[in-house]
């Protein structure tokens, strides 16, 4: 499971903007109530939580949601350390020097506008480039991809808020457009790559690194350098020890070789596969049990269901005493079969009927408790007790008298029987295997009778 991100846009003397972001819904409450608390506990601050926005956002196969709070508390004394430390800093200004003097520090650097747009770059970077179009002033999603930070779009809002996270950017060296990648294109560079006498010539790069806000150009500089594991990674990236920054550890960590760094780059994405199988698992599991769930009260009411899960009793538990149910029998008549063809025929009708009928049983809140042959048996007032029981059965009955007359059978006069009788019964889980919801006593019996001496097209 993920680690939820949370980071501050702005900060004020009256507070700040905190923009938390997950991948599991439902915990804005949650949330509130832990900031309200370290805050009081640690802090000795009394803090007031709002909601701003909240929104989601779908990176892959994850949804994540967006909360952006507003945190109301006194940050005078933090306002004021700051502007002290600022005015230290520009006491002490350095003097300016040229963006070229930059870009041979980093010769891997890339300078971005607010339109996300590369408007320069290292002169390394540019050596390494096998594009066959100039990259500037192009959107740099056509050729880099964002590896980390995960799960957040590549732009100008987030690069700033983002800027204290190591930013990992995939470069494809102008060889492709990341935009415009289609499953034909990608077949075809496979072929190619597996013909290809030098395969290193089309290997990807990846630069890792910190994002930085340059004032006074107004442009983000991604100040980074290639990530290479040993000399061996460093020819096949067609890279020389030369190549990389003059300054900080590269060439010696290069040189010494980074097995350490390998073995944990491997452990940590290995790990991050198995918990975006994790995650996958977890997500057909739950689409699994929600089968499972409609499947066991298509044949046993919800509450009983229910009461079944929460307690370690047999299902004798659920044998209940009605005082007062309404139970009705519709039977289907004039189907009559004596060839396969008509069988098939008087199936189809039948499926037709009573799947018409299944529709009217939330509408008039009553349970639908089996189907034998041609017949069809519906209960009110059990399991869910209602003095209205009488009432809905009359209704359904209606309803499917009315129903049965707009029905379009094809080749086939259906007509129904229908018999309805109140009174007392007991009702419950029947069996082990397919168990069934089922109802005893006079009142069904009478039902029962009711329906068979009853005229067609007719309720009684």
């Amino acid at each position: 499971m993920q680690s939820p991100s949370m980071y501050l846009t702005d900060i004020d003397a009256y507070g700040c903007v905190l923009v938390y972001r997950s991948g599991r819904h439902g915990f804005t409450q949650y949330i509130m109530g832990q900031l309200v608390q370290i805050a009081k506990d640690f802090f000795k601050l009394s803090l007031n939580v709002k909601v701003l926005e909240k929104a989601s956002s779908a990176s892959g196969p994850k949804n994540y949601v967006i909360v952006t709070f507003r945190l109301n508390y006194d940050n005078r004394p933090y306002m004021l350390h700051k502007s002290r430390k600022e005015s230290f800093h520009r006491s002490g200004i350095l003097t300016p020097f040229s963006s070229e003097l930059l870009l041979d520090l980093f010769p891997f650097c890339l300078i971005i506008d607010e339109n996300m747009n590369i408007i320069a770059c290292g002169k390394r970077f540019l050596e390494i480039w096998k594009g066959k179009e100039n990259f500037f002033d192009k959107p740099i999603a056509n050729y880099f991809r964002l590896r980390r930070p995960k799960g957040i779009s590549f732009t100008w809002k987030n690069t700033l808020n983002l800027q204290s996270v190591m930013f990992e950017m995939e470069c494809n060296r102008g060889i492709e457009n990341f935009n415009e990648i289609t499953e034909e294109t990608n077949a075809i560079a496979e072929k190619e790559d597996a013909r290809a006498s030098s395969p290193q010539e089309l290997k990807n790069i990846l630069l890792k690194g910190q994002m930085k806000y340059v004032k006074d150009i107004e442009a983000i500089i991604f100040l980074c350098s290639p990530v290479i594991n040993d000399l061996e990674d460093l020819t096949d990236q067609a890279l020389f020890l030369n190549d990389l920054n003059p300054h900080g550890l590269s060439k010696e960590l290069v040189l010494a070789g980074w097995q350490h760094n390998s073995k944990l780059e491997v452990m940590f994405d290995s790990a991050e596969q198995r918990s975006d199988e994790l995650d996958k698992n977890y997500q057909l599991l739950e689409s699994w049990k929600s089968r499972g769930d409609d499947l066991l009260y298509s044949m046993i009411p919800k509450t009983v269901a229910d009461r079944l899960r929460s307690t370690k009793f047999s299902v004798l538990t659920t044998c209940e005493a009605f005082d007062s149910v309404s139970i009705l029998f519709c039977e289907l008549v004039g189907l009559t079969s004596k060839t396969v063809k008509e069988t098939m025929v008087v199936v189809s009708t039948m499926n037709k009927v009573f799947s018409c009928f299944d529709e009217l049983m939330d509408t008039y809140h009553v349970y639908k408790v089996e189907t034998v042959g041609q017949v069809y048996m519906v209960a009110s007032g059990a399991p869910e007790r209602t003095p209205l029981h009488a009432q809905n059965i009359a209704d359904l009955a209606v309803a499917m008298l009315d129903e049965i007359a707009k029905l379009n059978v094809k080749s086939t006069i259906v007509e129904v029987k229908i018999g309805i009788h109140s009174g007392p019964a007991v009702a419950g889980v029947v069996g082990i295997k397919v168990p069934r919801y089922c109802f005893f006593g006079d009142t069904v019996n009478t039902a029962s009778r009711m329906q068979s001496t009853s005229q067609v097209s007719l309720s009684c």
